[in-house]
């Protein structure tokens, strides 16, 4: 028996509302002596109940039409979650329609509120406009999961507490972040339904259905006498997938003509509270990782082009106390300790400040500075590949109870790009600059410039697996060898999924470079460029060039770096075609 016919047993009072599709006789097929124009697909917008069963029939359906509505056509053309919503609007009654996702429920007791909060809809909260959509607080009741899912849950819990509560009042700024918001009925049926469904762009269908409410001059109030349970995520990369979606939809968001709408209505206070309430947190995170790739970069060319030693041992910057205080500081913001301050201040109102203090102490027993900073990067990388690239895509979370051992392989196909690649290569510059600066810098000086990256570095590479459950157990890890080493040498192809074939996953990964457009494609080329700067500078501290300046010596690695390529190039396509028949010569070759 499915899932909808369960329920329908369960619950005869059930309604669902969904797309139907069927095929049917065309009235130009039946004229027709050709057979195969007969038949063509019909789309229809159905409502079932549960049907009254017969004791005696076993294969009687379970299911009764209410209403069936025909199509145009294919509905389903954007976003499902939305193109669903909007369907089944039509279906409802009343003026209040309330939407609930399927990880939240409604408790016994606040449900007797409810009369309470559709009074709301008749009352001028702002003494201009009536409520367009009433907000209400939501109870995460996942955090006792595991460590991830208590940081989750106080993290979402100051957002839609405390947060929410000051995004409506004073900063009338609150949008529709999600369920169990109750819209007015009506001016959504008249303004487009309750979320907009273009594929791609409305990837976070429930802010633009704020945004909607808002440009047409609605109103949305949060109220927190009543509250609806909800669960969230509680493993890492159930987090990791949660927050790239959001990422992704921040960044259609950012290239949308809804926030552009706003951000020219809104006056100036209102405005620079819609942007850091939105698409300015992620940005602000964009910002924070790249200061640190500038930052670094920029040492390393000042100390293996000598500029940093002569600074450093010059009379002028000997005493440069203030700027290594000023860059310990701003590893405060790096290793994620502001992101606890909004929780802080929940716990502290709601339970007091005593319990928020040791709930603080405790999470960062837990490695919370972890987690918070490897979400840093999956922000940051998600966020920016939307901007230069577009290609956001919803990625399924599954939100299940269950925390599992997740393999290495499926680790490194979820954070390789995001993580793995560029806390390789924060480590590389931080070692270089070590290296090549320790003769002349203190080590204080080094470890006070460098701490808080190297805590980024450390938590971009560890925390996947700090966080596995039983991630270092000895027969778990060499069963994960295994697999990747499978992963890794599968050839891929057509119909080869990306979890079966590395070769699938990158082409996969960097499908997105094939649709960019010229200036996705100029400043992707123009941010590799970064990596000449490490062969510019090593080059002419290398012992074979015996302290030579000349550009000859720039030259000659040019020359060794394509006959490197030519050598990967002939070994590729000696592998295509030759390894089949002519073994020998390919094995001569490789």
């Amino acid at each position: 028996m499915i899932e909808k016919e369960c329920l329908f047993v369960s619950y005869p009072s059930l309604r669902v509302a969904y797309i139907d599709e069927v095929e049917e006789t065309s009235k130009e097929g039946e004229a027709s002596k050709d057979r195969s124009k007969k038949i063509e697909k019909v789309y229809y917008s159905a409502l079932v109940k549960a049907a009254v069963t017969k004791p005696d029939d076993p294969g009687q359906k379970l299911d009764q039409d209410i209403y069936r509505i025909k199509l145009p056509g294919n509905a389903m053309l954007g976003e499902g979650k939305p193109e669903n919503q909007n369907h089944a609007i039509i279906f409802t009654r009343g003026e209040g329609l309330q939407t609930i996702d399927m990880n939240q429920e409604h408790y016994m007791e606040e449900t007797l509120k409810m009369r309470n909060l559709l009074q709301e809809f008749t009352k001028k909260h702002d003494g201009v406009r009536y409520p367009t959509i009433l907000g209400v607080r939501e109870h995460i009741f996942t955090g006792s999961v595991s460590s991830l899912a208590w940081f989750m849950s106080n993290q979402e819990t100051s957002f839609v507490t405390i947060g929410q509560r000051v995004l409506a009042n004073p900063l009338r700024v609150r949008f529709h972040y999600g369920h169990p918001d109750i819209f007015d009925r009506l001016f959504h049926l008249t303004r487009g339904g309750v979320s907009k469904a273009s594929k791609i762009i409305n990837l976070s269908e429930d802010i633009f259905a704020g945004f909607n409410s808002t440009l047409r001059e609605g109103n949305v109030t949060h109220h927190e006498y009543m509250q609806v349970g909800k669960g969230r995520d509680v493993g890492l990369n159930q987090i990791s997938l949660f927050e790239a979606k959001i990422a992704y939809g921040n960044g259609e968001q950012t290239l949308s003509r809804d926030i552009y709408r706003l951000g020219h209505r809104f006056d100036f206070f209102r405005m620079l509270s819609c942007y850091y309430t939105t698409i300015g947190f992620y940005f602000s995170t964009m910002i924070t990782v790249w200061t640190v790739y500038v930052f670094l970069y920029g040492r390393l060319y000042l100390v293996l082009s000598g500029l940093d030693e002569g600074l450093a041992t010059g009379r002028r910057f000997i005493h440069n106390d203030p700027l290594q205080v000023a860059l310990a500081s701003q590893s405060f913001v790096q290793l994620g300790f502001l992101m606890a301050l909004p929780m802080m201040m929940e716990i502290g109102l709601e339970r007091g400040f005593r319990t928020a203090l040791s709930d603080f102490v405790l999470m960062q027993l837990q490695l919370a500075s972890v987690f918070f900073t490897f979400s840093l990067g999956t922000k940051t990388h998600y966020y920016g590949k939307t901007l230069l690239h577009g290609g956001a895509e919803y990625r399924a979370t599954g939100r299940g109870f269950v925390v599992f051992h997740a393999k290495f392989a499926e680790n490194y196909r979820l954070y390789s790009r995001s993580h793995f690649v560029k806390g390789i290569e924060l480590m590389i510059l931080l070692i270089v600059f070590e290296i090549f600066g320790q003769s002349y810098r203190g080590a204080i000086a080094y470890i006070f410039i460098t701490f808080s990256m190297w805590f980024m570095v450390v938590t971009w590479l560890f925390a996947p697996f700090l966080f596995n459950p039983s991630g270092f157990e000895w027969q778990k890890i060499v069963d994960d060898w295994t697999d990747w080493n499978k992963w890794i040498s599968n050839r891929g192809g057509i119909g080869v999924s990306p979890d079966k074939s590395w070769e699938s996953w990158w082409e996969k990964e960097h499908e997105p470079l094939k649709y960019s457009g010229k200036r996705g494609t100029v400043l992707e080329i123009v941010l590799a460029v970064r990596f000449f700067i490490y062969q510019y500078g090593l080059v002419y501290h290398l012992n074979i060039t015996k302290h030579t300046k000349s550009v000859l010596v720039y030259c000659l690695s040019w020359v060794v770096i394509f006959f490197i390529l030519l050598v990967m190039k002939a070994v590729s396509v000696g592998r295509r075609k030759f390894s089949a028949e002519f073994q020998l010569v390919f094995r001569l070759l490789k």
